[in-house]
């Protein structure tokens, strides 16, 4: 077992001070893999008081010292991508080649990014007679899910360096040793003290006290619209910036007369990666009533396709989803499509066959969905699609509409015409003939899916301030 006892508090590994241990459950074999300390509000107070301290020198910086230890730690994160991987695969039960290609790499992506950004980002411009600038924005809390861990850390932390803030990480109890590697590794790149703290710990405790913190100027958290929601009221009593990526229920509208051969293997390869839990899977097929027939049996076969098998064996299986709360919620919505009169198609609650342990889901596709259904409206978090058909366009452009969310959506068809799709749908990220996005370009919802922006420019651009400044010779 892995054991991270001690949180990483200006530039050093600190006992906590009356923190609690947690251990954490391989999801695989339902047995304890990792063990953390949870923290107290009088941790997140000493982390935010070095925070503090580090912000008078880390903001002063020169854009050449910022982009110097961003290349530091690029180094030092690619020797550590095998550690890496394995952290997360074992505490959240992605396939180890999954972890290896996808989840740890995708840090590193974030950092190469931000450093793309930084150097060709203006600071100063000139508006009528006022000098506008960015400066570095303060102490910035960061919360942080289970799902793409390093995704979303890295998303945070590349660009509030390179912005000049100073942080406090809390990353999810349910995945924290890759966010122990990454202080390491932050450490070992030679970040200022104070600049980088990380205080493990779960929502009610360290990630409440940092959202009410009066000496936070932000906070940044990727989760649930419900948590959210309670960290943005907390956040309010001190009036700081709120900056959230929140949830999904992202469509798949499947254009009239698609090549379904052709274009759903890349589009339904987003609702089986990493088990079904990426905020963005475009889990909700909406299909035109003359191909509907033909599309169920396609991503049918595409499911029955699909091995579930070990997280630590290389290949192309799937993995279990993250913990036991996450198995009950989403056999419960598969029972409530059983309930509610959806057709299944394949798959269904309980695990598959030969798994008699651990949190595994059967890929499970529902035909006959209609839009008031819990199987459509509810994040599932799984390996679970769902079919429903249109008429006409404008049908299911309103289908896809339907729903609180909007931080993604998919179009599957003539890339031409989806293009003429795409500026309908109210959805943060809209991609065509795929499910990804990309690293450099801006990443964030519409509606109850969250504000703000992260990646790249934009990203950089939400973890800093601006100034007006009148009247300064030119």
């Amino acid at each position: 077992m892995q054991r991270y006892l001690q949180h990483y508090i200006d530039g050093a590994w600190v006992d906590s001070e009356g923190g609690t241990t947690w251990q954490v459950i391989d999801p695989a074999n339902e047995q304890p893999c990792t063990e953390i300390t949870l923290g107290t509000p009088a941790d997140v107070d000493k982390a935010v008081a070095a925070a503090r301290r580090a912000f008078e020198t880390w903001s002063q910086t020169s854009v050449e010292e910022r982009q110097a230890l961003l290349t530091r730690i690029m180094t030092e994160y690619e020797a550590r991508i095998p550690d890496l991987a394995k952290a997360i695969s074992t505490e959240m039960g992605a396939p180890i080649g999954l972890a290896t290609m996808a989840q740890a790499p995708i840090g590193l992506a974030h950092f190469a990014a931000t450093a793309k950004a930084l150097a060709g980002f203006e600071f100063e411009e000139t508006i009528g007679k006022a000098r506008v600038v960015h400066e570095a924005l303060g102490v910035v809390a960061m919360i942080t899910p289970w799902n793409w861990p390093l995704n979303q850390i890295c998303a945070k932390v590349a660009p509030a360096l390179a912005a000049g803030d100073t942080m406090i990480l809390k990353p999810s109890e349910e995945a924290p040793g890759c966010a122990a590697i990454l202080a390491e590794i932050m450490h070992a790149a030679g970040v200022p003290a104070g600049v980088f703290n990380l205080v493990n710990g779960d929502g009610p405790g360290v990630g409440a006290a940092l959202s009410a913190h009066r000496d936070i100027d932000m906070v940044s958290f990727t989760g649930s619209t419900r948590a959210g929601i309670q960290i943005a009221q907390a956040a309010a009593t001190t009036v700081k910036r709120v900056h959230q990526e929140l949830g999904g229920k992202a469509a798949n509208l499947v254009l009239e007369g698609a090549d379904l051969s052709a274009v759903l293997p890349p589009t339904v390869a987003g609702v089986l990666a990493n088990s079904g839990q990426s905020c963005i899977a475009p889990t909700r097929l909406l299909v035109h009533e003359s191909q509907v027939a033909d599309a169920t049996a396609f991503v049918k076969a595409m499911m029955e396709q699909t091995v579930v098998g070990d997280p630590a064996e290389m290949g192309n299986q799937i993995g279990p989803v993250v913990n036991k709360a996450q198995f009950e919620k989403i056999q419960d919505l598969i029972q409530s499509a059983i309930d509610e009169g959806a057709t299944l198609v394949t798959g269904g609650v309980g695990r598959p066959d030969g798994r008699n342990a651990g949190f595994y889901i059967q890929p499970t596709l529902f035909a006959d969905v209609t839009p008031g259904m819990r199987i459509a409206k509810e994040e599932t978090f799984g390996p679970v699609a769902t079919i429903t058909s249109y008429g006409y366009e404008a049908e299911a452009i309103r289908i896809a509409n339907d729903t609180p969310y909007g931080l993604s959506a998919t179009i599957s068809g003539d890339p031409a015409a989806a293009a003429k799709v795409a500026p309908k749908l109210r959805a943060g990220l809209v991609t065509i003939n795929s499910w990804s996005p990309d690293t450099g370009a801006p990443f964030g919802g519409y509606k109850q899916s969250g504000n703000g922006r992260e990646n790249g420019r934009y990203g950089l651009t939400d973890f800093m301030e601006v100034k007006t400044v009148v009247g300064a010779p030119a």
